[in-house]
């Protein structure tokens, strides 16, 4: 958990494959061996050498190998990749960050030392010590790790940093969209599944006042011990309720940009190195904050959260109000979406009459194939405008709380419409419109980019025109 309000995030995503370089926090296993479809051998023995150059970067025939370990040990299957498909991605990685350069994309060396601390507390809590991860990539010392993870860590955010440049930069019109489906014959129209409009109102059970100043006088009491010498990392593996941070002392990193609730970044950016905050709540309970380190705009600290305890009383008091609201809704005295505004304790969705918003797709839809689990088990057998029966949750910030549930649009699988469909359209034609504008930009830069392919690479067959035949 780390207070994200996952009700307004959106979800990007690029249209290209992972970069090979920036999944180098996987741990590769000596044990994995990888079948590798090799190029016809010419008799000669392979030695490890240079096999590319991309502008200032070199690929090197142990390159392909290393990426192969890397999708393996990932979970990715090898099966039908080829080396020189292997050596097409790891060009397009290698001009991505040549040309991110060339672009003066910035990527500072205080980025790429907090992501290298990340990927290092990530390889130590996997393969034990520091000096274990040195051996473990056949380094002689944590300074020449350190150096030669940075150098991967640097080229792959240069290359996503590129990737996202071009991306962002298309944009599409909804008469491009028109255009674009106008040209899928009618027999080739996608295909959609059943999908459901859903509407829901929430009561959260109520915590007394009395419980609520309990848990800020207990957080006051860590607070005194700790000033008097007792360690904050104990404090929270014995006593946080954050799941997320527990487990290593309720230690978090954050700038500004990072997803934390508002109330979480308030506290945390007012307070000065040493500092341990007064006991302050967010929708996950009550915290208290200490910061370790500030490091210009970033800061490292560590938070215990003690969540009040919601009696049994509360629940049944709950339980009660949302069923006497179903029967209202039922006898007709309020519809539900009139009900969801004006009693509903969930103010994300209150004003849209109780709408949940797919955070996948940004519509109101859901897709029953691509639901999860639990929400498909809640929605998938009710009728349209039926209301379920009142369902106990507990949401990310761990809190209990009631919700009814009702579809209030279903609709039955069906090859796309323009009118009904536009939105998934609109992304289908938008997806189409990136991967053209990738290619273009790859013949370009191919063109005026120093490239060499040496030695029996130059007889594979490329997508891209790396060889400018």
């Amino acid at each position: 958990m780390k207070f994200i309000n996952n009700k307004i995030a959106l979800t990007f995503f690029l249209l290209l494959f992972t970069s090979v370089v920036t999944s180098a926090q996987e741990i590769i296993k000596d044990s994995v061996v990888a079948p590798i479809k090799k190029i016809q051998s010419t008799g000669k023995q392979k030695i490890d050498g240079v096999i590319a150059t991309v502008g200032d970067y070199i690929i090197l025939d142990s390159d392909i190998d290393k990426s192969y370990l890397e999708i393996s040990t990932g979970g990715g299957s090898i099966k039908d990749i080829t080396r020189c498909q292997m050596l097409g991605k790891l060009l397009e990685d290698k001009l991505y960050a040549h040309q991110a350069i060339q672009d003066s994309i910035v990527v500072t060396d205080a980025e790429i030392k907090g992501m290298l601390e990340d990927r290092l507390n990530y390889l130590i809590e996997k393969i034990g010590s520091m000096e274990k991860v040195v051996q473990f990539y056949k380094k002689d010392s944590e300074e020449e790790f350190r150096t030669y993870f940075s150098d991967i860590l640097k080229e792959g955010k240069l290359t996503s940093e590129m990737q996202k440049k071009i991306v962002d930069a298309v944009e599409i019109t909804p008469e491009e969209v028109r255009n674009y489906f106008k040209t899928i014959p009618k027999d080739d129209l996608p295909f959609f599944g059943v999908e459901l409009e859903v509407a829901q109102i929430v009561v959260t059970p109520k915590v007394s006042a009395e419980d609520k100043q309990k848990v800020i006088d207990r957080l006051n009491g860590f607070k005194k011990e700790i000033e008097e010498g007792s360690s904050f990392s104990t404090k929270a593996v014995l006593y946080s309720q954050d799941p997320g941070s527990r487990s290593n002392g309720g230690f978090y990193k954050m700038n500004r940009k990072t997803p934390f609730v508002k109330e979480f970044k308030d506290v945390a950016f007012s307070l000065a190195e040493g500092e341990i905050s007064a006991p302050f709540e967010t929708d996950f309970g009550y915290h208290i904050i200490y910061i370790e380190k500030i490091k210009g705009q970033e800061v490292e600290l560590r938070h215990i959260l003690l969540s009040p305890t919601v009696t049994e009383a509360a629940l049944n008091e709950a339980k009660e109000k949302i069923t006497l609201i179903k029967k209202r809704i039922e006898d007709k005295e309020i519809t539900f979406a009139e009900a969801a505004r004006t009693i509903s304790d969930e103010k994300e969705t209150r004003a849209n009459g109780g709408a949940l918003i797919n955070p996948q797709t940004q519509d109101t839809r859901f897709e029953l194939t691509k639901m999860d689990p639990t929400f498909y088990s809640q929605v998938s057998n009710l009728k349209e405008n039926e209301i379920s029966v009142p369902i106990l949750d507990q949401g990310e910030e761990g809190k209990k709380k009631f919700k009814l549930i009702t579809v209030t649009n279903r609709i039955d699988e069906h090859a796309a419409d323009y009118a009904k469909d536009y939105i998934k359209i609109k992304e289908l034609a938008l997806k189409y419109k990136r991967i053209t504008a990738i290619g273009k930009w790859f013949d370009e830069k191919i063109k005026e980019t120093y490239i060499k392919i040496i030695g029996e690479y130059r007889d594979c067959t490329f997508t891209n025109n790396w060889l400018k035949k």
